[in-house]
């Protein structure tokens, strides 16, 4: 897929992984894919629920247009911190993204991995000293690494436990979570281990993806259609108290906690039309906060949760290779685009 096409996102993977939809695959693109990263095992596609959920009206959830195309760059004005980093389409072809980090401020752009596999679903850690994202090793295996940012020595974690993604270390420093795709059984399942890729174990009950830790560490928030349409829900390590926390149509997965535990961000809708999404923490008062027309996706806060970075097609609607990283208020004010490439940039993830 360029990552607007959905169809080769679930032959590949998952509902839930955060890809922008688009219009139609080239032949040569899948020729490239299948030569370069085969992927072999096909995760269950969970269908999209393109009927609003009971007590969803999308007609109430609006935000004010765009008045003149043009979206700024951050400026000083804005006091923005931290790092994004995210997946890049550098060379214009899903078998070989890469994954590049950027300053909060739209400065100092860096392209971290340079190897012709897929890379993807990248995060920082909780002290913002590496990232970890997942990787192609070969078919029916994506590993989990760990990239140190100071003297880019690279760590892998996981060894042939299947499909691993979407890596996330807890607030503590001591504990991974990740998304685990099993070719024998065709299930995702929510998967933790140790820091250092020791012990990995699943987590009872826990059939998802995308999963991302409370600010407390006690409890993961994940995507399932575990109850037929994609929601999110919450466990706990032991598999416990899976509870769910939302009740918005066509969700696909990326989603984020706010660090003081009051709000969770996702992302909805139906493809070419989503948009991101704020809610408190236990599901209510859901609203949207991105401009309506952006295709906007794969929420993530920013560390002193006053913004949210996210992917959407605002300056290039309908190309290809069109999606940008865009950050915006959580109250849906300021929109700011943070690069500017001929090829996708998405799955931002802020850190320190």
């Amino acid at each position: 897929m360029t990552k607007r096409l959905p169809p080769l996102c679930l032959l590949l993977f998952l509902v839930g992984c955060n890809l922008p939809a688009a219009s139609t695959p080239t032949p040569d693109l899948f020729a490239t894919l299948q030569a370069s990263t085969p992927s072999g095992f096909i995760p269950p596609a969970a269908t999209e629920q393109l009927t609003a959920t009971p007590g969803f009206n999308f007609a109430t959830a609006t935000v004010t247009a765009l008045s003149n195309g043009s979206i700024p760059s951050p400026s000083s004005a804005d006091q923005l911190t931290g790092k994004i980093v995210f997946t890049c389409q550098v060379n214009r072809v899903q078998a070989s993204e890469q994954i590049c980090i950027i300053n909060a401020d739209g400065s100092g752009f860096k392209q971290l991995t340079n190897d012709n596999v897929r890379h993807f679903y990248p995060s920082l850690s909780p002290d913002g000293q590496s990232v970890l994202y997942s990787a192609f090793r070969e078919q029916n295996v994506y590993e989990i690494y760990e990239m140190n940012l100071n003297s880019g020595n690279v760590k892998r974690l996981t060894n042939r436990l299947g499909v691993a993604n979407a890596p996330e270390v807890s607030p503590n420093g001591e504990t991974i979570v990740f998304m685990r795709g099993n070719p024998n059984t065709q299930q995702n399942q929510i998967w933790v281990m140790e820091r250092d890729g020791n012990d990995p174990a699943n987590i009872p009950q826990a059939l998802g993806w995308d999963p991302t830790w409370s600010p407390d560490g006690k409890l993961i928030l994940f995507a399932s259609d575990r109850d037929g349409g994609v929601q999110l829900f919450t466990v706990s390590l032991k598999g416990s108290a899976i509870k769910r926390v939302s009740n918005l149509p066509s969700i696909r997965g990326r989603s984020d906690w706010s660090p003081d535990s009051s709000f969770i961000v996702t992302y909805s809708g139906k493809p070419w039309n989503r948009e991101v999404y704020i809610m408190g923490a236990d599901g209510s008062n859901a609203r949207q906060i991105t401009p309506s027309g952006g295709n906007s996706q794969g929420p993530s806060f920013s560390p002193d949760g006053q913004w949210v970075a996210f992917t959407a097609y605002f300056d290039h609607f309908g190309d290809d290779h069109g999606c940008e990283i865009y950050i915006i208020r959580t109250n849906g004010t300021d929109l700011r685009r943070l690069t500017n490439n001929s090829y996708c940039d998405y799955q931002p993830r802020w850190g320190p």
